[in-house]
């Protein structure tokens, strides 16, 4: 399995600038790469990643997607003065031309073509190129939104050329469309295309009406062409996590992709002027994480937009230190999305209902985008001479905002622990099974385990045999709430009573939001009643007379014989409420007669692990090897594990996930998908101020 992380940057790109003023095209400059480049050594992360060296792309690769004409004006634009650069770039919307712009361009599409490369034949795992002029705006023909050659539209082609590649995953994060990624694509069943982008009905640049969530692509490539409009500023990290949690999870797991490469704008960011928008760089610490569960970890992310230096180079440094393995943040802010994102939700997964298994059963219909028609038509009676939107343009606020992530990065940030995934395991045999980087640990010492119990948990432990089942345990615990492991393993011959005592002993402790998840049989019930547990119990039959509430929910559910029908239930409902919850621990209980198999539990471990700061204890029951090689693997997250055969849930399991998430979405709002899901007098008072 390919390890390791590359970092491609040339510093002759920064060579690329406007020579002339352009109000428009003045805020693309030089140093988006240099500070970028920059932030990543202070953080001392260009030292762990394999630095690989640029090259330029060749005629013949940049014709893949553009044509001849498109390639010979670029050309001769090398040897032109200033005025001629002017003629020749006022002939494109929002492009400038320099005497090097030919060759940086060159440059970057070899860079994004030396990454697929890295990846594709082993040498690293994933990785990410520092480029510009960017790239997903640029047409077959034409240069457009400060972009002359589509990076990652090539690097996609390329991929499918060489190596033979049938599905390809683009994720556009930019918070602009990059139209020209889709025009390249659009009829293309082999390449799924994603973008998340401020549209405001048609209102933002580049103001198009195939921008929209109903332009599926054509042809054969129907389905595989999703836009997700924002149609407000504002949106936040809750907005980001809510599309990829109901629409870009389900679809890309299904999709099944060979590669995912990223077009990675962060003017999605906060402080950004373009955007106007509020995530935070940790949040793409998160999308990073989930993108690097697909494909086997093959994940190539490519520069595009980002235009605040500040936020554009720590959101740099966040995707980075999570390619490289590294715990991921804690998520901050409010755990909600807000209705207009919903309503974009909602009516992207209505238009793709026809095209995906994943949405066949969902009880999915279009919406009017009643929460944002006000605004436009309050921007319609607006004169636009007099119009002045709320920018982030002026110096003040510019440096507000750079104090802001000064500070928010210091709280966010943490020494990551010298130990990934501590595990004690009863037999050397078992322990050499498991990945070389789990570091097997002494168990507690007895006498301390007895005084432990004695004190505190009497209650939980009447026998000798369990009680010294409880020193492995606690011997791992007890490394991660001290912080010297990120997780760990132990097994336990009965399950139940270890994790009671590791609930009671976590919040003793002083954690405050324990997420606890049972597979299973189990009969201990924890209490969760103040609020700092939260149980999820998922076996095949309701196990307790108590019933689902805030706290404590039961998720009746069987594995599919015919392959992992899990995923539904993972994106449409555990992710979901584990987020809004933000744990602050997550403790994962596998007991005897469980109904999800081994594909389904890795698939939790290795998605949850972006939760928490990495902080998860497993506990294990009576197993088999395969099950604690599948755990560690997805714990330590050298390797992404097998999720298995993908299968549609049947109506009757989404039937289940609709039931649990109306019941619960006020409590746990990144259920929320669906406007028709709101509260009625939310959707009256926007009616009401629509009318």
């Amino acid at each position: 399995m390919a390890s390791g992380t590359a970092l491609i940057y040339d510093e002759e790109m920064t060579s690329h600038k406007l020579l002339w003023n352009d109000p428009i095209c003045d805020i693309e400059v030089p140093e988006r790469l240099s500070f970028s480049y920059e932030q990543l050594k202070c953080y001392h992360l260009v030292e762990r990643c394999v630095c690989v060296p640029a090259r330029e792309g060749s005629e013949e690769e940049i014709l893949l997607v553009h044509s001849s004409e498109h390639l010979e004006v670029a050309k001769s634009t090398q040897t032109m003065n200033e005025e001629e650069l002017k003629r020749v770039s006022g002939n494109y919307d929002a492009f400038f031309f320099h005497p090097s712009t030919y060759r940086c361009a060159r440059i970057a599409v070899g860079a994004g073509l030396q990454l697929v490369d890295s990846v594709m034949s082993g040498k690293v795992c994933n990785g990410m190129a520092l480029v510009r002029p960017p790239g997903h705006h640029s047409q077959r023909n034409a240069a457009n939104g400060f972009c002359l050659f589509n990076n990652v539209a090539i690097a996609a082609e390329y991929a499918k050329r060489k190596y033979g590649l049938q599905r390809i995953l683009i994720v556009d994060w930019d918070v602009h469309h990059g139209q020209g990624t889709q025009y390249i694509f659009e009829e293309d069943p082999s390449v799924l295309y994603f973008s998340w982008h401020r549209y405001e009905h048609q209102e933002f640049w580049p103001s198009l009406k195939e921008s929209d969530y109903d332009a599926v692509g054509l042809g054969r490539g129907k389905g595989s062409n999703i836009n997700l409009p924002w149609n407000k500023v504002g949106m936040g990290n809750s907005d980001y996590l809510a599309a990829f949690f109901h629409v870009l999870l389900p679809v890309a797991f299904e999709f099944d992709p060979e590669l995912v490469l990223v077009s990675s704008g962060y003017d999605s960011g906060i402080g950004d002027p373009e955007g106007q928008m509020n995530a935070t760089p940790d949040v793409f610490a998160h999308l990073t994480h989930f993108l690097m569960q697909l494909a086997n970890g093959k994940l190539c992310v490519i520069l595009e937009g980002g235009y605040h230096l500040k936020s554009l180079s720590e959101s740099v440094c966040m995707t980075v230190k999570t390619l490289l393995g590294d715990p991921v943040p804690q998520i901050t802010g409010e755990m909600a999305p807000c209705l207009s994102a919903i309503e974009s939700i909602q009516n992207v997964r209505a238009a793709h209902k026809p095209y995906w298994k994943c949405l066949m059963y969902e009880d999915t219909s279009f919406l009017q985008n009643l929460s944002t028609k006000s605004h436009l038509l309050e921007k319609v009676n607006t004169n636009p001479s007099t119009e002045h939107e709320s920018k982030i343009t002026n110096k003040d606020e510019m440096v507000k905002v750079e104090r802001f992530l000064e500070l928010h990065m210091k709280n966010i940030l943490f020494p990551v622990p010298p130990i990934k995934t501590a595990a004690t395991i009863e037999s050397e045999a078992s322990a050499h099974l498991l990945p070389l980087s789990v570091r097997v640990v002494k168990e507690m010492d007895m006498n301390e385990v007895k005084a432990l119990v004695s004190a505190f948990y009497a209650d939980l432990v009447k026998e000798d045999e369990t009680l010294l089942s409880l020193g492995s345990m606690l011997a791992v615990l007890d490394k991660i709430l001290t912080k010297q492991v990120c997780n760990g393993i132990a097994e336990s011959p009965t399950a139940s009573v270890s994790v009671a005592v590791a609930l009671r002993h976590s919040v003793r402790f002083g954690f405050q939001r324990v997420l606890c998840i049972f597979v299973g049989d189990m009969e201990i019930i924890p209490n969760t009643e103040d609020g700092r547990i939260l149980m999820i119990h998922i076996c095949e039959k309701q196990q307790s007379e108590k019933t689902n509430s805030k706290h404590y929910i039961s998720l009746n559910w069987k594995e599919g014989a015919e392959g992992n029908d899990f995923f539904s239930a993972v994106f449409g409902f555990i992710l979901p409420v584990a987020y809004s919850y933000q744990a602050n621990l997550t403790v994962i209980a596998v007991g005897p007669n469980r109904s999800l198999g081994i594909n389904g539990i890795s698939l939790l471990f290795g998605l949850l692990r972006g939760l928490a700061e990495s902080r998860i204890l497993a506990v294990i029951e009576n197993t088999e090897m395969n099950l604690m090689q599948s755990v560690a693997k997805a714990l330590v997250g050298d390797s992404t594990p097998d999720f298995g055969v993908y299968a549609p849930p049947t109506q009757e399991k989404v039937r289940k996930i609709k039931i649990l998430r109306d019941q619960l979405q006020q409590e746990w709002k990144m259920l929320q998908c669906s406007g028709l899901q709101m509260k009625p007098e939310i959707q009256l008072k926007t009616v009401i101020a629509v009318s």
